[in-house]
């Protein structure tokens, strides 16, 4: 995977359009979580030590083209300016005389945040001539924002074909840590995919089974996979018209030596509600009433031992209802023990998906991973072997 990275360019008094991920939880006003927003520092301190003039762009919301004055961008600028520790000036245009005249008074290292790009129907639209207005305030353009990669906007692959670009420092991480996960990993490779539903990762399952050594389904799409294969579920949730698309993936992976791990035992309980009397079932053995809400201990232990056998781990979505107690405790061993071996120094463990971060959060070990994307639908696209447009216009600079 190549593409240029700050290192590759000279950045003295260069006009640096930086695309940010800025989309971040707001209320009464204010930003409630500012992890997107440091995320962004390693690529800015980068950039003004460097000599740059940091030129900040990024959407929040979904305005659809329109003005929508509670979709500002005005409320970020205090906020960064806060984990920067340096000012953050506020142009209230992304585009035009207004941002001209901020950006020819900036000296290098000043830091400017441009107003919402989508407040234009151009950047969705991915209009060219957008991109070109926008490119008329930069010398180089900087994406930063993998999580917008899999969306082909003018601020995000446009600007990739009007000026000289590369990738900032979250996305220099993000690509390095995907290309070692699937584009070029040690094997042997596993991956652990869970979540409620078959019908929203089919790409995902299919695009595993032909690129992995092993595969781990949990969560309520293994309720899917359990069904298919004749077990009893229950009242559990369970697609059962996918029984055969299940089928076909368990036949694609026999295919390509891919080896399935589907629960071998269950957590069971008659509702999801805390203090509720919790079962371990082994399978075939559950009741009517009863629904599957966490893998079982021997389950657990056998994907430990599998993760013990393996070189590299891709992991997205839990193997229960991690939020409820005691059906996270499946999770949460299973990631602290990947998480041992990561430190042991045995394992490249690389995890994404929204789920999959509050879920490692939860079992206290998202910092023991090797990496852990919060990018969310570009990652699941990745995993789905899909071309990110943000990432592949980046690549073809490096042809120029």
């Amino acid at each position: 995977m190549a593409f240029r990275t700050l290192d590759d360019v000279s950045l003295a008094g260069v006009r640096a359009l930086v695309r940010v991920d800025f989309n971040v939880p707001m209320a009464d006003g204010a930003v409630t979580d500012d992890t997107r927003l440091r995320a962004a520092v390693p690529t800015i301190e980068k950039l003004r030590a460097g000599g740059a003039k940091v030129i900040l762009l990024a959407h929040f919301d979904r305005p659809k083209g329109k003005w929508v004055p509670e979709m500002s961008l005005a409320p970020i600028a205090p906020a960064l300016s806060a984990v920067l520790g340096r000012p953050v000036t506020f142009v209230s245009d992304c585009a035009g005389k207004d941002v001209a005249d901020a950006v020819a008074a900036m000296a290098p290292g000043d830091v400017v945040l441009l107003e919402n790009v989508r407040f234009y129907p151009g950047e969705e639209a991915n209009d060219p001539a957008f991109a070109r207005a926008l490119a008329q305030n930069g010398d180089l353009f900087v994406n930063d924002a993998f999580s917008a990669a899999h969306r082909a906007h003018a601020s995000t692959e446009g600007l990739a074909h009007v000026l000289p670009a590369c990738a900032g420092e979250q996305m220099r991480l993000e690509l390095t840590a995907l290309d070692r996960a699937l584009g070029r990993p040690e094997r042997p490779v596993m991956g652990i995919v869970g979540g409620s539903k078959v019908s929203t990762k089919l790409d995902l399952l299919s695009n595993l089974v032909t690129r992995l050594d092993k595969l781990a389904i949990g969560g309520g799409m293994a309720n899917t996979f359990l069904y298919a294969q004749g077990h009893e579920v229950g009242a559990s949730y369970c697609e059962k018209d996918l029984a055969e698309t299940a089928r076909e993936i368990i036949r694609l992976a026999g295919q390509h030596n891919c080896k399935l791990f589907l629960p071998i035992d269950i957590v069971v309980a008659e509702k999801l509600a805390p203090g509720a009397p919790v079962r371990v079932r082994e399978l075939g053995a559950m009741d009517d009433e009863e629904r599957i809400l966490d893998a079982g201990p021997k389950t657990v232990e056998r994907l430990k031992r599998a993760m013990g056998n393996s070189r590299t781990l891709i992991w997205n979505g839990p193997l229960g209802v991690f939020e409820m107690p005691p059906f996270d405790r499946g999770t949460v061993e299973a990631a602290r023990a990947a998480a041992d071996l990561v430190k042991a120094g045995k394992l490249v463990a690389v995890a994404g998906g929204g789920d999959t971060v509050a879920a490692l959060h939860h079992a206290g070990c998202a910092d023991g991973f090797t990496f852990v994307s919060t990018a969310g639908g570009a990652f699941l696209e990745w995993m789905e072997g899909k071309t990110l447009p943000g990432v592949a216009a980046l690549t073809k600079q490096t042809q120029r």
